[in-house]
C-alpha cells in the first residue's frame, strides 16, 4: 500500500508497471475504491505504468473537511499526478470517475494523452433524485441503499450467476464511509459539464455496459456525441462496472486506445 498527502489529505494509491511506457490512471465509481479495477489494471502493468487511487473519503484515503464539488475530486488527482511526475496520461473513470476526468481535462489538459469514458455521463440526474439519495442515507446509511445499488451496477445474470461476488461488492459499497460517499453525491448534484464536452480535443474513447442501470447506452452514446473525436463502444452483458463483469473485453478496448493514443 502507497500512501500521500495530496491537497491537505492523506490518499491511497498504487503505482505499478513498467516506468518506461505510457501510464494509464484509473478512477473509481461512487462508492468504490480501487480494487474494481483489479482485473483490468493489473494485466495492463505488464506492459504500461498503471495509477490507481482511492479517491477522497472512500477506501483507504482520507477526507477532507467541508463540502466538495467535482473540481476538487479532480484537484485531488491532479495533485497526485504532479507528485508521481506523471504527465500526458491515458485518464479512464468509471461513473463518477469519468466525470473527474472530464473535469481533470478542464483544469489541466496537458495532463491527458487520451481519455477512456465509462458507463458515465456529464451530468448525472436531477437535484430531486441527489436530495433523496443524500436524504436515505442520512436516515438509514449506505444499507438503506444498496440494493438497489447493486441493481443498477451489475446486470441480472451476474446477479444471478455470481452471488459471492455480489456480496463482495455489496460489503465494499456499504463499508465506504458515510461522510465519505455523502460529500461525493453532493458533489454529483452540482456536477455540470456539458458545456464543455466540445471542448474535449483528445481522442476519446467512451464505453457502456448495455444493461447499464445508471447510465444507460443512450447517455453514454450522447455523451460521445458531444465530444467531436469520441470513439462509442457497447460491451454486450455488463451493467454499469464492466471492470467486475467484462474485464477482458474493457482491458482490450482500452490497449488499444491507449496505443493509438501513443501513436
Amino acid at each position: 500500500m502507497a500512501f500521500a498527502r495530496v491537497n491537505g489529505a492523506v490518499a491511497h494509491y498504487a503505482d505499478e508497471g513498467r516506468r518506461d511506457a505510457r501510464t494509464i490512471v484509473f478512477i473509481n465509481a461512487l462508492g468504490a475504491d480501487f480494487r474494481i479495477w483489479d482485473d483490468v489494471a493489473r494485466p495492463l502493468a505488464e506492459a504500461y505504468r498503471v495509477v490507481r487511487y482511492d479517491k477522497r473519503g472512500h477506501g483507504l484515503s482520507e477526507l477532507p473537511p467541508g463540502a466538495a464539488l467535482i473540481a476538487d475530486y479532480a484537484a485531488d488527482l491532479i495533485g497526485l499526478l504532479d507528485l508521481l511526475s506523471v504527465s500526458r496520461a491515458v485518464i479512464v473513470g468509471v461513473s463518477m470517475g469519468g466525470l473527474i476526468a472530464q473535469e481533470l481535462y478542464r483544469q489541466r489538459p496537458d495532463l491527458v494523452a487520451a481519455l477512456g469514458l465509462c458507463d458515465t455521463a456529464a451530468k448525472f440526474g436531477a437535484a430531486g433524485m441527489w436530495r433523496q439519495r443524500l436524504d436515505a442515507v442520512a436516515r438509514g446509511g449506505i444499507e438503506a441503499i444498496a440494493d438497489g445499488v447493486m441493481q443498477r451496477w451489475f446486470s441480472p445474470d451476474f446477479q444471478a450467476r455470481r452471488p459471492d461476488e455480489l456480496t463482495g461488492w455489496r460489503l465494499m459499497l456499504t463499508r465506504t464511509p458515510k461522510e465519505g460517499y455523502m460529500t461525493a453525491c453532493g458533489a454529483l448534484e452540482q456536477g455540470d459539464l456539458r458545456a464543455e464536452c466540445a471542448k474535449i480535443q483528445v481522442p476519446t474513447l467512451c464505453v457502456v455496459g448495455d444493461e447499464d442501470g445508471s447510465t444507460p447506452v443512450a447517455t453514454v452514446r450522447g455523451l460521445a456525441s458531444a465530444i467531436g473525436r469520441a470513439r462509442f463502444e457497447i460491451i454486450a452483458g455488463a451493467g454499469h462496472i464492466p471492470s467486475i463483469e467484462k474485464p477482458d473485453q474493457l482491458r482490450a478496448l482500452i490497449e488499444a486506445h491507449a496505443r493509438g493514443a501513443a501513436a
